[in-house]
């Protein structure tokens, strides 16, 4: 039996089923949700809407259900039955002090959030789950290389297991993709112009999006295009970065960047499938930034070190933009091992645009094994440190 690898979230969500009646776990199809929430409700009964008959009693007689199925329960896959979020709001007034009742986990983030505001506003705690995170995967694996973690992906099962071709599953994970969270979100009249448009979107990951572009490429309205989109972001297959910018600087890029949430998927739909494909491809420094966004996203999202966000006008980037409370972290995604001066100027360009001593931290995140000075307060730093 594989050991139990923790996910970081695990204490948020023992605190927030202390709180509030109802925490709701969402996030991508296979990223852990049923392993996470039995492990930290071992007491709470279980049961699944991906069987239709659950679902479909959930949805027609949601008494009935919540009558064979009372808390403190876990409800899996809780947005094929969208019927049932009134009924549950009924469930948890009758008893309103009691907290920690019903456990609610989905993959498809447009129903579930509709159902929540709607019928369980200030009720709910959320907490969203990604695949596994860079720390801990090293908390089990000491010698896993970035690398490896950023072909391979985040999916628990690939690591669960590794064993396991990762281009298999990832074709697998696809076709399940297509087949059910797409048709359940959206009447697409060709899945293989969907397929298309994601691979497209593969191609442009880490870019900023330009939606007419996708939608050229794809043989698609851009109306289309702005549909689709928001249906992968809807099942946490993509994630769109925003830009910092304020009114004051007119001359900022406003368009998000545009990022597959899992680089290992990512991988896949580049034919990258080993990692002598990775350190040859053209695509290396793409999927490398895709993946230290991944990194960023869960770690500023787990902690409270504030948002996320990327700089760019019409002379200077930066891949990431952190801030809090007016202070900064400016930092870019570097391929190499060994960043130098020039690598660095980039960021100090941007720094130089923020308000005096607002930067606390300017770091390129490479391949490095060791933070090093690469110029001024700049570092190279692993993305470990990240």
């Amino acid at each position: 039996m594989e050991p139990w690898i923790s996910r970081d979230c695990e204490s948020q969500l023992r605190k927030l089923a202390k709180q509030r009646p109802v925490v709701v776990l969402t996030g991508a199809r296979q990223t852990g949700k049923t392993s996470l929430a039995r492990r930290v409700f071992p007491n709470h009964g279980y049961v699944t809407l991906d069987l239709p008959s659950e679902a479909e009693q959930a949805e027609r007689d949601p008494q009935s259900f919540l009558h064979r199925h009372p808390p403190p329960v876990i409800v899996d896959e809780v947005q094929y039955a969208p019927g049932l979020f009134r009924h549950l709001k009924s469930a948890i007034d009758s008893a309103r002090t009691a907290n920690g009742r019903f456990i609610l986990t989905g993959s498809q983030k447009f129903s579930l959030m509709k159902g929540v505001p709607e019928s369980l506003a200030g009720r709910a705690g959320i907490v969203e789950l990604d695949g596994f995170s860079l720390s801990e995967l090293a908390a089990t694996i000491p010698d896993i290389r970035p690398e490896e973690a950023a072909m391979r992906g985040s999916m628990p099962e690939l690591w669960a297991n590794r064993e396991l071709d990762a281009a298999a599953y990832y074709q697998a994970y696809v076709i399940t993709y297509l087949e059910r969270d797409l048709r359940a979100l959206l009447e697409v009249g060709s899945l293989r112009d969907f397929e298309r448009f994601l691979r497209a979107c593969a191609l442009r990951s880490a870019q900023v999006l330009n939606k007419a572009e996708l939608a050229r490429d794809v043989g698609i309205s851009p109306t289309t295009a702005g549909a689709w989109l928001s249906v992968l972001e809807a099942s946490n297959q993509v994630f769109l970065l925003e830009p910092w910018f304020t009114n004051k600087t007119k001359s900022l890029v406003k368009t998000p960047k545009l990022f597959l949430c899992d680089s290992g998927l990512l991988c896949y739909l580049m034919g990258v499938r080993s990692l002598d494909d990775l350190y040859g491809s053209p695509y290396a420094g793409a999927i490398w930034e895709t993946f230290v966004c991944g990194e960023l996203r869960k770690r500023t999202r787990s902690t409270d070190r504030g948002d996320l966000f990327y700089w760019r006008d019409r002379s200077k980037e930066a891949d990431f933009l952190i801030h809090k409370a007016g202070r900064f972290e400016v930092l870019d995604a570097k391929w190499g091992e060994h960043p130098d001066s020039k690598d660095a100027a980039v960021v100090e360009r941007v720094m130089g645009e923020l308000p005096d001593g607002s930067v606390k931290r300017a770091a390129l995140i490479c391949r490095t094994g060791n933070a090093y000075p690469v110029r001024g307060k700049i570092q190279a730093v692993p993305v470990f440190e990240a």
